[in-house]
């Protein structure tokens, strides 16, 4: 069994501004990192992102950036819970998964993000963080159409 996922939504805005979206940390950090992003997504990159859920910001490493396409990152495996409520902290493993974020232009003018990780190792605690980060992605996704079409945070507070 392979732990890998895919989430994707529509974006009721041109695909070079859902990009921007991604690869700006300003416009990063005003709807998804919470604590907020530093550097700008471009290939070969080491950023920041930071995370109420998950205080202290931590490296992505940015993979392959083809623009209004794709984006490829990697960042560290957890092997235990992801995006918890209770404030147990996850475990973190000696590998990375890798994030792909694809952006489509539509014909109606809107853009089709898709967001796929893979690469956990197959274990419960492994299965578990492959869980709560997929709800995290579908989140994002979320809170990426709240912001881009109407401006409003929908992570705003949800977290601290």
């Amino acid at each position: 069994m392979e732990l890998k996922f895919k989430v994707a939504a529509r974006i009721a805005k041109p695909v070079a501004e859902v990009f921007e979206a991604v690869a700006d940390p300003a416009k990063l950090s005003a709807y998804f990192t919470t604590g907020g992003a530093k550097g700008r997504l471009e290939t070969g990159a080491t950023v920041e992102w930071d995370f109420a859920d998950f205080p202290g910001a931590f490296p992505v490493h940015v993979i392959e950036v083809v623009e209004r396409e794709r984006i490829v990152l990697e960042w560290q495996a957890s092997e235990g819970e992801a995006h918890n409520i209770e404030g147990s902290e996850p475990k973190d493993a000696d590998y990375r998964t890798r994030v792909t974020m694809r952006f489509k232009s539509l014909d109606d003018g809107r853009t089709l993000v898709e967001i796929s990780e893979e690469g956990w190792r197959e274990n419960q605690g492994a299965l578990g963080a492959s869980y709560g980060n997929c709800q995290g992605w579908a989140q994002m996704l979320c809170a990426m159409k709240a912001w881009v079409e109407y401006g409003i945070n929908l992570r705003e507070g949800m977290y601290k």
